[in-house]
């Protein structure tokens, strides 16, 4: 990490250097002091700062934020630039972000090469800029812009930075053209401190919050910057900077951001492990297997990452679907405006649509997401094998199944893999990479190149029933379950995780998925469930009912007219009919044990699936059930979040409740070690 310089003429270039994306850490902040305590220098009349690499500067190294603030600190380093007597010019390449952007706003002059990435996404960290930017980009661009850009973190191409006035040019060369920029241009650009206040936009103000209320809900830091950039029309320019510091200061000790910043970690070393070294198989062409929803959305993501595609369906029938599905996303997407019609066209002249496997036998890579029965999936790995070259690698979508059980399948059960995709798949970020007894490094390889490609969040689970995430998942239904037949309602359980975090309650999101999907599993499951087990029945006597959520315009909820949902009095009747034939004296849960049973039944089982093995590390369970299932971001996970509680007050209420039933409330194994060892989750794996 360093500041290079060197002199062109009449110009210093300040070059900044810290691969990868020049991150602004204490050493390079130092740099630029030093820079500053150089100047003026004889001659020199301008300063340009660049960045070295493909990077201007992607914001401050955000490993510090743990420990106290270190001098120099930015925004006196940033204030500095901004009154230096020899005028400094941004020479932008690649992002300017968050620490990068505001450098870039105490320049007088700023210069992009196109396609530059611009913006200040501190509310992803759970804090707000702290060098500047709600003061003075206001003031630049004025409130109503500026507020669309920093309470919710969007970063903007330098072509519409231009169009708002953020930077003054664009360029293929910003160096240069700022080396060679006139005296004249130098002399009028004032900086921005000494811009008029921006006048107040009321109307921009209450859109702002109501922006941040509604995608970044329960968040503090949105809500802290809307009422940071609001405050500039009304105080001077150094009374906002000292709360804009103060705020963020304060804001990065907190719970929010320490979470935040875990998952920012945790993403970022989301990779394929040191020890598979294998090379992966080719990934030129790709099989997919089963046109549904799930198959569809595969192979749309496929098509996003340049992949050749062929489907493959049982009859004509189901080949004329798979089309019409993959067409429905097509769609979609150009309405959006996420593609062009060149775009869509290029996206369906790369895939195949054939219930011939033959047409597969140059793919490297199949993934079968056929209908979630071992005999459907061992009929499509026979045909799989037979018709692929002997070196594919061949990938299961199951969600549940037993993968050793179809690899057995085939004769070389090495090959096998599984790829467990969350729908809809060209979304959802989230890859679980399931480790049969047999697959080879080969394969998960394969795997993780996959994941790469697709742009996912791949995370390593070994074998068993749900993997990390479906096996969390069904405890904590089977938790909300016993909340809603013991003592309340599916409204009540889904608002009590809703005003945890959650986008929505277990219920609607069944609902969403559908009843009979859960009910197919639970079918599954009856051979082999522990007879001591308690089983609610509610959910069997609604499918029972034709009420299997929104497909059916009734579920745990009643859809009128496709609209909203409304609460259902014929649902809650079934939970008091069936704790009455239960001998249940039901209690009235409120909302805090309502939310304390079922994140503690999570907390359990994730445990749980830690001593198995399962999940490498309470890391990699965090970054499925954020990414998977919807745990809110801000809290960092379930283990964090697990962490944040102490496992000697997660033991203690577990014992309370093993009171009433030992078979599911009995704390984990791994729960005793880390009390006995006195160390956190994330420290025992």
């Amino acid at each position: 990490m360093k500041v290079n310089t060197r002199r062109e003429g009449a110009a210093l270039i300040v070059e900044m250097e810290n691969a990868p994306v020049n991150a602004i850490g204490q050493a390079m902040r130092a740099g630029l002091a030093e820079v500053l305590d150089s100047l003026p220098i004889n001659g020199v009349t301008r300063v340009v700062l660049t960045g070295a690499g493909k990077a201007f500067a992607a914001g401050a190294d955000a490993r510090e934020f743990d420990g106290p603030a270190l001098d120099p600190q930015l925004n006196d380093v940033v204030n500095r630039i901004e009154r230096s007597e020899t005028p400094w010019i941004a020479a932008i390449n690649g992002v300017a972000l968050g620490g990068g952007g505001e450098l870039a706003l105490a320049c007088r002059y700023r210069i992009a090469r196109p396609g530059t990435v611009l913006g200040f996404p501190e509310v992803n960290l759970g804090i707000v800029p702290g060098s500047g930017a709600t003061q003075r980009l206001p003031r630049l661009i004025g409130m109503k812009a500026a507020l669309a850009l920093i309470p919710t973190g969007q970063a903007i191409k330098a072509e519409e930075a231009e169009t708002l006035g953020l930077i003054d040019g664009i360029s293929d060369d910003p160096v240069q053209v700022a080396v060679h920029l006139d005296e004249g241009s130098l002399e009028l650009a004032n900086p921005i401190c000494d811009l008029p206040r921006p006048e107040r936009e009321d109307d921009a103000i209450a859109a702002a919050f109501a922006v941040v209320a509604k995608k970044l809900p329960n968040q503090i830091a949105p809500h802290r910057a809307v009422e940071l950039i609001a405050a500039t029309s009304e105080r001077p320019m150094a009374e906002g900077l000292a709360d804009e510091r103060q705020t963020f200061l304060d804001l990065r000790v907190g719970d929010q951001a320490r979470a935040l910043r875990h998952m920012f970690f945790a993403e970022r070393a989301a990779k394929a492990p040191d020890w598979l070294t294998e090379a992966p198989a080719p990934l030129d062409q790709i099989a997919v297997v089963g046109g549904g929803t799930m198959g569809a959305g595969i192979a749309y993501a496929l098509l996003n990452a340049g992949k050749r595609v062929v489907l493959l369906e049982t009859d004509a029938a189901g080949v004329v679907r798979a089309q019409e599905n993959v067409e429905k996303i097509i769609d979609a997407s150009l309405k959006r405006g996420l593609i062009s019609e060149a775009g869509a066209e290029d996206r369906r002249a790369r895939i195949t649509y054939s219930a011939d496997y033959g047409e597969a036998a140059a793919c490297t890579l199949a993934i079968e997401a056929a209908f979630e029965s071992m005999d459907v999936k061992r009929e499509v790995f026979a045909k799989l094998e037979a018709a692929l070259p002997a070196e594919a690698i061949l990938a299961s979508n199951t969600s549940y199944l037993d993968l050793d059980e179809i690899a057995a399948t085939v004769s070389d059960p090495s090959r096998v893999v599984g790829l467990h995709f969350f729908a809809p798949a060209h979304i959802m970020k989230l890859l679980e990479i399931v480790r049969g007894a047999a697959s080879s490094d080969r394969a998960l390889a394969t795997g993780y190149a996959l994941g790469k490609a697709l742009r996912k969040i791949p995370v390593l689970a070994g074998v068993c029933d749900g993997f990390i995430g479906n096996r969390i998942l069904a405890r904590y239904r089977e938790a909300a379950d016993t909340v809603f037949m013991d003592g309340s309602t599916p409204w009540e359980v889904d608002e009590a995780m809703v005003d945890f975090g959650y986008a929505m309650g277990p219920y609607e999101a069944q609902d969403l998925s559908g009843l009979d999907i859960a009910h197919a599993n639970r079918r599954r499951q009856d051979a082999t469930r522990d007879p001591n087990r308690r089983y609610i029945p509610i959910a069997d006597r609604m499918v029972e009912l034709g009420k299997l959520g929104r497909k059916t315009g009734a579920g745990w909820y009643r859809y009128p007219g496709g609209n909203g949902k409304v609460e259902d009095p014929i649902v809650a009747d079934l939970a008091l009919e069936e704790a009455h034939f239960a001998g249940i004296t039901r209690t009235d849960y409120g909302a805090d044990e309502i939310r304390g049973r079922l994140v503690l039944a999570m907390i359990n089982e994730a445990c749980d699936i830690l001593n198995e093995g399962i999940a490498a590390s309470a890391r990699d369970v965090d970054l499925v059930t954020v990414f998977g299932y919807g745990f809110p971001r801000w809290r960092g996970g379930l283990m964090h979040y697990a962490d944040s509680l102490g496992v000697a007050n997660i033991v203690a209420k577990l014992e309370e409740l093993a009171a009433e039933d030992p078979v599911v409330w009995t704390p984990s194994p791994l729960l005793r070690e880390c009390l006995d060892k006195g160390v956190t989750l994330a420290e025992v794996r």
